[in-house]
């Protein structure tokens, strides 16, 4: 991890160029102190799964294209009971109807009406995942799905970044401190940033299988991605 040190005595002050692209906050040097900044990283599995898919149907009227949407939503929480899990477990994001028009000539000709809804899900258990993404593909019922891993107890995970963060600031001091024939004194100033780095769903097609396909999920044995948070912490020490 990058560091930058400041190290202020009476009389002179000493400043080595920033080695971190944070930006120090402005503090008011005190003699006999030690200013020091440091980056510290922590990983942890996921513990949430994140599925998104979209109902979208296309009729020649209203009411047939909401009827079609109704249906293909009954099959999404047939899927959902299936696999052990309450409907009202997905969330719908919104519910759209839409007029659908053809521009072949110079004038506007109606096609038809397209219903759109967007459902997101979220799981605890891995292993759902797999037969949800295949039945629901199997169903026909939605164009896409996206699946998405993430980290909802990220405060436990920042937490302990900041401690790697503190833990190289001290050190770093300690150093800076023994190296000009000083002890190192109490924490005087800190400020703290976290960063969370979450990778971002990336969109799959959802195809219908034929009965030929027997394979295993696109997820399966493979394992989610870590999540990263990462921590800045800027602090000043007393020299004794």
């Amino acid at each position: 991890m990058k560091s930058a040190l400041a190290l202020v005595f009476p009389l002179i002050l000493l400043i080595n160029p920033p080695l971190s692209s944070q930006e120090h906050p402005a503090v008011t040097a005190q003699p006999n102190s030690v200013y020091v900044s440091a980056d510290g990283k922590f990983e942890s599995a996921p513990d949430t799964a994140v599925l998104q898919f979209n109902i979208s149907v296309q009729e020649n009227t209203a009411q047939a294209a909401y009827q079609h949407a109704s249906k293909d939503a009954e099959q999404v929480r047939e899927v959902l009971r299936g696999n052990g899990i309450e409907p009202k477990a997905a969330n719908i994001g919104f519910l759209s109807v839409q007029p659908m028009y053809e521009y072949k000539t110079s004038k506007q000709k109606l096609v038809g009406y397209r219903v759109s809804a967007n459902v997101t899900l979220k799981l605890k258990d891995f292993t759902k995942i797999g037969p949800i993404t295949q039945q629901l593909a199997d169903a026909n019922v939605s164009e896409s799905q996206t699946l998405n891993y993430t980290l909802e107890n990220i405060d436990e995970a920042k937490n302990k970044a900041v401690e790697d963060a503190y833990r190289r600031a001290h050190n770093s001091a300690e150093t800076i401190a023994r190296a000009s024939g000083r002890g190192l004194g109490e924490l005087s100033y800190a400020s703290v940033d976290t960063f969370e780095n979450q990778r971002a769903p990336v969109p799959r097609m959802a195809r219908a299988m034929t009965p030929m396909a027997a394979a295993p999920a696109p997820t399966e044995e493979f394992s989610p991605q870590n999540v990263s948070v990462t921590a800045h912490v800027n602090a000043l020490f007393e020299l004794k």
